[in-house]
């Protein structure tokens, strides 16, 4: 019997998965201790492991490890739902902030800030739970305009998707200035900080509001990982192995676009970070989707961690939103993917 050798491919993914993990980690005791106040590093294991003093109990366990759980899912559901259109659309320029998705979903919650004055949306443990099914109707009206009006002759290319993204963004944009000048100035403020991407969210209730939505929606993707290769190779290859490409599509689209929508709902309007992450994962692993979600959700978390941590410390105390340091690091790699590929 010839002896089993294990796929080198195989061994420098998990390698890859280990090594991205521990430095999400590294990051997290960073991140814990990033503030103006400083908690040495024993005295933040201690607290950890239930022995902290009261001071210490309230600002790490009350203040800011929510946040930083908020970042590393907020991270994973946007990289996540960024991989999925790359896949669907065969576009590398796809990302639920550029395709106006992301605007969509901050549309229908500032709507809901205007009406309501801000005080349901800021005050209350139920509104919390509600803010994920208001960025969903607007996240899901974004997806169906940008697919309905991508239609053409049977069939969405790839080209017509992004375009009509970009449109649909700029239409939402221009909704969202028109109902921020018309808010309070208190409200405004709060809208155009959340809108720029802050993980604003510094309680439990937003951590239990968002992870349900995840828990399902990522392995599902996952799941669909097969479908997502096939797709890759194109309608016509895709029908030929028996793929239903256009029910296949709308399901992954739906997937995408729910994991935008709630991780906007209490992380803001995070534009590139779906555009990053799965390129650095696609460069690291290749295209195989089995291997490319499960990093890209990793590097997702590790990305906004470290930029939510870099918010915080750079023009401390005062916080920059986790959403401009993002952009900052994704808009000229945008620009080049843009330069390459058109």
């Amino acid at each position: 019997m010839m002896p089993k050798h294990s796929d080198p491919k195989e061994g420098m993914f998990k390698k890859l998965l280990l090594l991205t993990g521990v430095l999400t980690v590294i990051v997290f005791f960073i991140s814990i201790n990033a503030g103006y106040i400083k908690i040495p590093l024993i005295d933040v294991i201690t607290t950890l492991s239930g022995n902290g003093t009261a001071q210490n109990e309230l600002t790490i366990l009350e203040f800011r490890l929510p946040r930083i759980v908020l970042a590393i899912l907020v991270g994973m559901g946007i990289a996540i739902s960024g991989a999925i259109l790359q896949g669907i659309s065969q576009n590398p320029l796809a990302d639920p902030g550029i395709l106006g998705i992301n605007a969509g979903a901050g549309f229908t919650v500032v709507l809901y800030m205007f009406f309501f004055q801000g005080t349901a949306f800021f005050k209350g443990w139920s509104s919390v739970f509600i803010m994920p099914f208001t960025a969903l109707v607007g996240s899901f009206l974004a997806a169906f305009l940008i697919y309905a009006l991508s239609w053409k002759k049977g069939q969405v290319t790839p080209a017509r998707l992004l375009l009509v993204g970009i449109g649909i963004n700029a239409a939402f944009g221009a909704g969202l200035v028109i109902f921020q000048m018309k808010m309070e100035p208190n409200n405004f403020m709060k809208a155009l900080i959340w809108l720029s991407g802050t993980i604003w969210g510094t309680n439990w209730t937003f951590v239990w509001a968002l992870l349900p939505w995840l828990v399902v929606l990522i392995p599902l993707a996952i799941y669909k990982s097969k479908v997502l290769d096939v797709l890759r190779l194109g309608d016509s290859i895709a029908i030929g192995v028996g793929v239903q490409i256009e029910k296949e599509r709308r399901l992954l689209l739906l997937i995408s676009v729910a994991l935008a929508g709630v991780c906007v709902s209490v992380g803001g309007g995070i534009t590139f970070l779906g555009l990053i992450a799965p390129h650095i994962a696609r460069r690291l692993v290749g295209a195989r989707h089995a291997k490319l979600l499960p990093l890209t959700a990793i590097l997702g978390s590790l990305l906004l961690l470290s930029a939510d941590t870099l918010g915080r410390v750079i023009m401390a105390p005062m916080e920059l939103p986790v959403g401009i340091i993002v952009s900052i690091l994704g808009a000229p790699y945008f620009i080049y993917l843009l330069v390459k590929n058109i």
